[in-house]
């Protein structure tokens, strides 16, 4: 975290670069893509609201990756700004998740708990590559925040997914899927919220 030192001082003098995290931001955006591109072919083939879910966050977590490498060596208050957007689009996410889940519970469509499960194991080993990168990263600020939150929840995600994978093979039934999408939806929502917080703490100071 920033320090009341650092607060008081050169608040719009542009960030020094770290290198070594840049490298991994770049990794986290081409993985992210891939991932995505994977998914959502899977995801329409099996036709999963919470695969559907996960290929549609590693697309808004490729944005968010791109983002960051771009406002890296920017201002404290220019990265605030861009963690602010990167918050409204998990928050937007999380509403488009669940809005599918609702008519996807309306027309009762019965995904494909096999494909599910094998392409969730896939995104899972992916996404924890990713996150063990970025730990050390995960208390700077608002930026690196909401790169951290993306991740870790993604990983989480992924975990529901393969647990909804399984409770679909055993119920015959398409509500496990649903409730892992829209628990997915809330975490969306949930680190939305703490990341546009502590943007907003950044830009008073």
């Amino acid at each position: 975290m920033m320090g009341a030192h650092c607060c008081n001082h050169d608040h719009q003098q542009p960030a020094k670069p770290n290198p070594k995290y840049r490298r991994i931001l770049w990794i986290a955006l081409v993985v992210n893509f891939a991932m995505f591109a994977i998914e959502i072919i899977f995801s329409l083939q099996s036709k999963s609201v919470s695969l559907l879910a996960d290929s549609i966050d590693f697309l808004g977590d490729s944005a968010n990756y791109a983002i960051s490498l771009w406002v890296l060596a920017m201002s404290v208050q220019t990265r605030a700004k861009a963690s602010l957007f990167k918050a409204a689009s998990m928050a937007l996410f999380g509403v488009v998740v669940l809005v599918h889940a609702i008519w996807n519970a309306i027309t009762g469509v019965i995904p494909d708990a096999e494909t599910m499960s094998l392409v969730g194991l896939l995104a899972l080993v992916a996404n924890l590559s990713v996150a063990w990168l970025l730990y050390a990263y995960r208390n700077g600020d608002s930026n690196m925040r909401s790169v951290w939150l993306c991740t870790r929840n993604d990983a989480l995600g992924n975990i529901a997914v393969i647990v909804a994978a399984i409770g679909v093979f055993g119920t015959g039934t398409a509500w496990p899927d649903l409730i892992v999408a829209s628990i997915m939806a809330s975490l969306a929502l949930t680190a939305a919220w703490q990341v546009a917080k502590q943007a907003q703490r950044e830009l008073a100071q």
